[in-house]
């Protein structure tokens, strides 16, 4: 993706929407504003930059994100509606607690509700009442993992939403989730532009695999590789306390490695680190098996860390699945991976003990650590302000350093994946020490 940027600017679109002239002055007490001008350029390197200077006739950057002296939307007939999607993650009620006090405290609106279970809560056949939020009844919520709002997967009709957020007198909508959250969002704000209808839709992206495009780090991540630093150390401690020990620990990563290859980094007791972007085999003198045969014969015990979607090329004659959100149900690779390992060395007469662990669930509910939290107040902080402002299509992405805008179209054009030429995944091999298992 970094490289078809550099390559062709001109096929990605960065300007981002706004739905009219800003005429109301910010009632918050800001001491600075961020100017329509200023931008974020997409590459850090300045042999890149001079070349983009050279040959592109714009730039290729992110508007800045940042409180607007001039909001298009008048706080004082403003009504927020915030709405969670998807799987749950760490920070979810984070957000919810933030974007209700950045619009209750700095910006004076005072009508705001939550809509249940995602995207269903906006369908005109649902009965879910929509719950009434203030700073009072998200005070403590941070505490608690999950979502207050409840969530759900699968499509609505967009013209059907946009009918149900006009009868409510919704002017501002907060969508909270990942790729197909932010897919979601896009098609509310397309049928509303379609009918003139001047309603914001802000995207604030979670994903727990960390895989947008164009946004270099979720909410919710760092958690997920703390707690799953933790479970791997049980692991390793299950293998280290048996002979030929085994542990097999499976992580989130359908499509993408980054919390397998980050938490098999932060804990260096991993042997082998498996993730989708790189294939590999289990058979013959350079497959898994006989890896793990030889890292036995060395320090008498393994751990394995695999990311939910790696290793899919092993399961060629098994029917392919989808979920709700049109998602590609991944066959189990930790199971098949105990399976396969036990199989070999029954083969060759070794007794072994092979513990797997797939504590993904856990993860995904568990509140969220200190640095998230902050991350997540300066999402919706951000959010809020690009909603007030009459921004709209847009998701609060995080770019060298730097909060940005990014349009909904480019966030989900592609997902982000593992680099193998990378830092991250040179010091995974630095740290594992593991031998060559690609095809």
């Amino acid at each position: 993706m970094y490289e078809k940027v550099l390559k062709n600017p001109e096929n990605f679109d960065f300007e981002v929407q706004q739905l009219g002239e800003p005429t109301h002055p910010n009632p918050s007490d800001q001491e600075f504003f961020v100017n329509e001008e200023e931008r974020i350029a997409f590459s850090s390197q300045i042999k890149n930059l001079k070349n983009q200077f050279h040959s592109c006739e714009e730039l290729p950057s992110f508007e800045k994100a940042g409180a607007r002296k001039t909001l298009f939307h008048n706080p004082k007939n403003t009504k927020a509606a915030l709405i969670t999607c998807g799987g749950l993650c760490p920070g979810l009620n984070n957000v919810i607690k933030s974007l209700v006090t950045v619009l209750e405290k700095d910006y004076k609106v005072r009508d705001i509700i939550g809509i249940r279970y995602g995207y269903k809560g906006l369908a005109k056949s649902s009965n879910l009442e929509p719950i009434q939020l203030n700073s009072e009844a998200v005070d403590q919520i941070h505490k608690q993992g999950g979502t207050i709002l409840g969530s759900s997967r699968g499509n609505q009709n967009p013209q059907e939403m946009v009918d149900v957020l006009q009868e409510k007198g919704i002017n501002l909508l907060f969508c909270i989730g990942g790729d197909g959250t932010l897919k979601g969002a896009k098609a509310i704000a397309d049928a509303a532009n379609n009918r003139n209808a001047k309603i914001s839709v802000v995207g604030i992206p979670k994903t727990i695999d960390n895989d947008l495009g164009f946004v270099e780090k979720t909410f919710g991540f760092e958690t997920s590789v703390q707690i799953a630093s933790e479970i791997i150390s049980c692991a390793h401690n299950e293998a280290e306390g048996a002979e030929n020990g085994i542990g097999i620990v499976k992580l989130m990563g359908r499509d993408s490695g980054f919390i397998a290859a980050t938490a098999s980094l932060a804990n260096s007791v991993v042997d082998f680190c498996l993730i989708p972007e790189l294939p590999f085999h289990l058979d013959g003198p350079d497959g898994l098996c006989v890896a793990v045969h030889n890292s036995l014969k060395r320090h008498k015990h393994a751990v394995i860390v695999v990311a939910e979607g790696a290793g899919q090329e092993l399961f060629e004659n098994t029917n392919q699945r989808i979920d709700q959100s049109g998602n590609i149900l991944k066959d189990d690779i930790g199971e098949h991976l105990k399976s396969e390992l036990s199989d070999y060395f029954k083969q060759n007469d070794i007794s072994i003990s092979i513990k797997y662990l797939d504590p993904s669930y856990h993860i995904r509910s568990v509140a969220a650590n200190a640095s998230d939290a902050v991350f997540c107040h300066l999402l919706a902080e951000y959010a809020v302000h690009a909603g007030m402002a009459g921004k709209t299509n847009l998701a609060i992405g995080y770019w060298n350093n730097f909060f940005t805008h990014v349009p909904i179209a480019l966030a989900t054009e592609e997902r982000r994946m593992v680099s193998l030429n990378g830092a991250l995944w040179r010091g995974v091999l630095s740290a594992t020490q593991q031998e060559a298992i690609r095809n």
